[in-house]
């Protein structure tokens, strides 16, 4: 593990692995610097591969409910180390990327995968999660989130009963981040056309909401493009993904 500081001064910790063109992984909502390992081993082959907790996640400081401009500057801390470096951002991880590009952070390009722009991520239902936090009821927040997400409540309870519970409990504080950078679930078009790097949309057949908005997406960057990886879903296949993400870096 390596550290950063953020420029308010909060430590950033990431992992470097890998050797090639620089690579930075911005992970989506319940992810830290271990969540797309499967990613990571494949794109090592060829790049030089950074993954970093964001702020309040992991082996990173910072209050856990950040807000977009201080998440900004904490990619923008990782990318002064990763100089030149291509940015993938998963979910709302995209969402984040995008935000960054948009404000000038320097990057070689862009790709994000299914970036939820879409109907429930308001501000008030981050405001809601925020109060369930700190009313110690981190179990009714992630709860909510994955109402959010579709979860069936059926599928709620059998994740209940699991092993992996306790860690998307311990992350129910960055859930609110997570939301508020969805910018109310409507595609940033004026922001997005803010980007001057080539920017690659991505989202699974399976996922027809997620279509329309990487079509939104690359329809708005200057330098977009899109593509469907057939059959895949928000939970994509690593190796699928990884080729895709080859294919737009070479």
């Amino acid at each position: 593990m390596k550290t950063v500081q953020s420029s308010d001064g909060t430590t950033i910790a990431y992992d470097c692995s890998g050797d090639g063109l620089p690579l930075v992984i911005v992970a989506g909502a319940f992810g830290d610097r271990t969540s797309k390992r499967e990613l990571t081993a494949v794109l090592g082959r060829e790049y030089t591969v950074y993954e970093y907790d964001r702020r309040g996640r992991g082996d990173s400081g910072g209050t856990s409910a950040s807000t977009a401009a201080q998440e900004v500057e904490d990619l923008s801390a990782v990318l002064a180390v990763a100089v030149d470096a291509i940015v993938f951002g998963d979910s709302s991880g995209g969402a984040l990327a995008i935000e960054a590009a948009a404000a000038g952070v320097p990057m070689r390009g862009l790709a994000v995968y299914e970036v939820p722009y879409t109907d429930g991520p308001t501000l008030e239902l981050a405001d809601q999660l925020d109060d369930l936090v700190a009313a110690d009821q981190s179990g009714e927040a992630v709860t909510a989130f994955l109402a959010l997400m579709g979860t069936p409540p059926e599928a709620v309870e059998q994740m209940k009963a699991g092993p992996f519970w306790g860690h998307l409990e311990r992350l129910a504080g960055t859930l609110s981040a997570d939301v508020r950078v969805c910018n109310g679930g409507v595609v940033p078009a004026e922001r997005l056309q803010l980007i001057e790097a080539p920017l690659l949309a991505l989202a699974g057949g399976a996922s027809p909401w997620a279509v329309g908005v990487a079509e939104a997406i690359a329809a708005a960057a200057p330098h977009g493009t899109l593509q469907i990886l057939e059959a895949q879903g928000h939970a994509v296949d690593g190796t699928l993904l990884a080729a895709a993400l080859a294919e737009f870096l070479r």
